[in-house]
């Protein structure tokens, strides 16, 4: 069955290549960058307010307040930390925000058990090739159910991650990812809406991973056969036909941990192709956003349905979390300001006049083709108001498993997103970096915490 084999392989993975183990570190770096950015914006708040209710034995840190709580507890705030802006990194292959459910979990159990930098940063690389397999066993088929995959995926990554932190042999590690399946979930419902559900999903799902192993340790027991077996998560959850073996397919010779991007722009991954074209139209023609007489688009077939929603209004945000999945208001507010900032999308942002007027006149194609739709390409053409047509184009978009961003444009978006000055982002990237050869894993946590109370301090 996948789900023991993949559990066997979890727990018997000693040696990570230099390179898995490097992309790795480089996505927790990014992982705290964002949730450092979601603090000081307090865009988590009641995440961690419900945390702290939630107390119990003093076990793991929730990031900027200086709290001890339970694993599952810090767990949940921390997941929800990671993900709440939604700048954290994508698996094009699955679309899954992998960092956003293997940070919490890893160091709210590494934490727990003492474990060392190497354990942690082992057990990562675990989840990471959990959530992106998995996912990718059915792409898009969860959301296309109408749920959002990295619940869906979070949940055994984050259960295999805590099984192999504490010990569990394969039978409960085992038990552990089925255990996870019957709380894979996380409704796509907050699209249209204001609401914050999307954000909460990483943070649920690292939550009842870490539960989902310790009942496992406790002797609970669940089906083997939750990838392969009739009634399990692809059958009940995926729209798309899957393919479970898929997931072990390639163990510890294809490492999907490699191929995740990392955002340069904190909006719905799905626009990034999009938005590297019209990056790419505005530098071969210099024109303004009164020049702009519309905007046409290709569109993956599998990014239409999320981004480009004719259901709810595309020209007039619900929410600033709304706003990064229109397509329309993105591309017109990048052709407004000149660039896609964190400030772009705040609250008193995305109501301005003129990004709604020139959204109005994005228009789109759903074009298809091979790949996935996070790694499709992006084509815009824009006409101006003289009848001239700019084009611009892309293979795909920046930041991803191709194209990765350097460690100064990474460096860069951390020191942003934590608004701390350079030399400390410095400080702690090397920290983080030098993860595996730490004989004491929680030291990150603390020099995370004691970035978080700078940030606090930059930023009033």
């Amino acid at each position: 069955m996948t789900a023991r084999e993949l559990a066997a392989w979890a727990l018997a993975l000693d040696r990570v290549p230099e390179p898995v183990a490097a992309a790795a570190t480089r996505h927790l770096l990014d992982g705290f960058g964002t949730a450092l950015a979601a603090l000081r914006t307090g865009a988590a708040g009641p995440a961690a307010e419900v945390a702290r209710g939630l107390g119990g034995p003093p076990e793991a840190a929730v990031l900027g307040t200086g709290d001890l709580l339970s694993a599952p507890a810090a767990a949940l705030a921390n997941g929800t930390l990671v993900h709440a802006l939604d700048f954290d990194d994508t698996h094009a292959g699955g679309l899954v925000h992998a960092t956003a459910v293997v940070l919490p979990a890893a160091f709210a159990v590494g934490q727990q058990t003492g474990a060392s930098g190497r354990d942690v940063l082992t057990a990562a690389v675990a989840g990471y090739e959990t959530a992106c397999r998995v996912a990718a066993a059915a792409p898009h088929g969860f959301h296309a159910r109408g749920l959002h995959a990295t619940m869906v995926a979070g949940v055994f990554s984050s259960a295999l991650v805590a099984a192999r932190l504490l010990g569990l042999d394969a039978e409960r590690a085992t038990a552990a990812l089925g255990i996870a399946g019957s709380q894979a979930g996380g409704l796509l419902a907050f699209l249209g809406t204001g609401a914050s559900t999307k954000q909460l999903h990483p943070g649920f799902a690292s939550q009842s991973g870490i539960i989902a192993a310790r009942l496992a340790a406790a002797g609970a027991t669940g089906p083997e056969t939750v990838f392969d077996g009739p009634h399990g998560v692809f059958d009940a959850l995926s729209a798309h036909e899957a393919d479970p073996a898929s997931i072990v397919d390639g163990l510890g010779e294809r490492w999907e941990t490699t191929r995740i991007g990392i955002k340069p722009y904190a909006a719905c991954q799905l626009s990034h192709a999009t938005i590297g074209a019209v990056l790419d139209a505005m530098a071969r023609e210099r024109f303004g956003p009164d020049e702009v007489a519309g905007v046409h688009a290709r569109v993956h077939p599998d990014s239409a349905p999320v981004v480009c929603d004719t259901s709810r209004d595309l020209t007039r945000p619900a929410s600033p979390y709304a706003a990064k999945f229109s397509l329309p208001w993105t591309v017109a507010a990048l052709i407004t300001d000149g660039g896609l900032t964190l400030d772009t999308f705040a609250a008193d942002s995305i109501a301005r006049p003129e990004v709604t007027r020139l959204s109005a006149r994005v228009r789109w194609d759903v074009a298809g083709g091979p790949g996935a739709a996070a790694d499709a390409p992006g084509h815009v053409t824009i006409t101006l108001t003289d009848g001239r047509e700019v084009t611009g184009s892309v293979p795909r978009s920046e930041g991803g498993g191709d194209f990765p961003l350097s460690r100064a444009s990474l460096l860069a978006k951390f020191t942003g997103n934590a608004g701390v000055p350079a030399a400390d982002a410095e400080e702690f990237a090397r920290t983080v970096e030098t993860l595996g050869d730490r004989p004491d894993a929680a030291a990150v946590m603390r020099a995370a915490a004691a970035l978080a109370q700078l940030t606090q301090q930059e930023n009033g």
